[in-house]
């Protein structure tokens, strides 16, 4: 739990050191998230894998959407979209998109990038599906924002050494 005040306790060092918290999730777990970003605003966190939107029934987005506006109203938060995968359901563009742009819309492009969750997403697609599915998706973009979705946003959040 990230409230667990032994959990916390050690969360509070990663300050010190300039270290940023790459957390995975599910999205239900997204506001307790908020909390702890909050709690400690010199810290980043990034969210892995979108917040894990598997259920894509109305009311699953709808408590996704929730989840992820609460956390991204933390402004030292960002998020990986990465692992959007449906269990048993082939990755489209049709599939995905609405989950893409609603991320993008919701922490904003520069607080945004694009990852893989590769091999594990290879149970229902490959790679190249994903990433050029990622392509399509945002070409209603200006060029600037896709090189910042696929590239710049990574190397800022990341520091290169």
């Amino acid at each position: 739990s990230m409230a667990d005040p032994v959990f916390r306790n050690g969360y509070a060092k990663m300050e010190k050191y300039g270290l940023h918290y790459d957390l995975q999730t599910p999205w239900w777990h997204l506001q307790e998230a908020a909390v702890l970003a909050h709690d400690f605003p010199k810290t980043k966190i990034i969210l892995n894998h979108t917040g894990l939107p598997s259920d894509r029934s109305e009311a699953g987005l709808a408590g996704w959407k929730e989840g992820m506006e609460a956390l991204a109203a933390q402004p030292n938060t960002a998020v990986k979209i990465s692992g959007i995968c449906v269990p048993g359901e082939k990755w489209t563009v049709d599939l995905n998109r609405e989950v893409v742009l609603e991320t993008v819309r919701i922490f904003g492009v520069e607080r945004c990038m694009f990852a893989s969750n590769f091999p594990v997403d290879g149970v229902v697609t490959t790679f190249d599906d994903i990433f050029n599915g990622f392509a399509e998706i945002v070409l209603c973009l200006p060029k600037s924002d896709q090189l910042k979705l696929f590239h710049d946003n990574a190397l800022k959040y990341y520091r290169p050494v």
